[in-house]
């Protein structure tokens, strides 16, 4: 299971359009657009236009702030002025707390694959009842998704990221990374309180979700089982498929049979 949610993870939120082979599928085509186009926006206004770990402001909300109010007095949504800000803006992104592609079906399906199916019910094993939280559109709500920059999303999406929750805050958390040595990014450890939108119209990241995420990412970490998917995703990149067997083609053939890989290496 493990190994299904991480090979989801690298997959393009979206279906490719020249697999669309029907009507229909150019409909839930649209709709899944249109449903990721409003979470991003839901999650921006609720995460004040910030990546959720560094506080990096959106570089696109900026410009529209400063062509509006101009450089002196445009100011981020608690009223700081953006000419202070501390660090550079980004362009920011949506990121899924669980993988979108656990609840896109096959071409041609109309129900999730039997791996996906497995995957879900492993989740529950979790956490009892989870799934119910991410079911089908549920999927794209704002409980299921953060707002972060490129290079976070990055690890974030393979599971070398992580939110722990700490002391009796609410929305408190540790947040820090697996990866270790030069190759750790600097924002890591770091504290940080999730934001809430005054309203409470837009739901915060759930807890439930994080601490899943969280789960994988150590199990993947202290199994070595992530590197093992590394080394045979990095192998497909290279092409390097031995005649003699010794490349585990079958694991290859039931990634790509399963949905869980398209053939393209990282593309989430």
């Amino acid at each position: 299971m493990h190994q299904s949610v991480k090979a989801a993870a690298r997959k393009t939120p979206q279906p490719s359009p020249a697999a669309l082979s029907d009507v229909q599928s150019a409909q839930s085509l649209a709709g899944t657009t249109q449903r990721l186009a409003t979470l991003r926006r839901d999650c921006l206004i609720r995460d004040r236009y910030r990546c959720v770990i560094s506080c990096t402001f959106d570089c696109d909300e900026a410009m529209r702030r400063v062509s509006r109010d101009g450089e002196d007095n445009a100011q981020d949504d608690d009223g700081n002025l953006l000419s202070e800000e501390s660090g550079t803006f980004a362009p920011l992104e949506l990121a899924h707390i669980l993988p979108h592609s656990l609840m896109t079906f096959s071409s041609g399906k109309t129900e999730l694959d039997e791996s996906k199916q497995l995957a879900l019910a492993i989740l529950n094993m979790f956490d009892d009842g989870v799934v119910h939280l991410i079911e089908s559109i549920d999927i794209d709500r704002p409980r299921n998704a953060i707002t972060l920059t490129h290079d976070l999303h990055h690890f974030f999406g393979r599971f070398e990221a992580y939110f722990e929750p700490t002391g009796n805050e609410p929305h408190t958390y540790r947040v820090d990374s697996t990866r270790t040595g030069i190759l750790r990014h600097r924002v890591f450890p770091v504290d940080r309180t999730l934001f809430l939108t005054d309203t409470r119209t837009i739901d915060p990241p759930s807890p439930r979700l994080l601490a899943i995420h969280s789960a994988i990412a150590h199990i993947l970490h202290r199994s070595a089982a992530g590197r093992y998917i590394d080394s045979i995703l990095e192998d497909l990149d290279q092409g390097e498929i031995s005649v003699d067997g010794s490349t585990p083609l079958g694991h290859f053939t039931a990634l790509r049979i399963h949905g869980w890989w398209d053939g393209r290496i990282r593309a989430y």
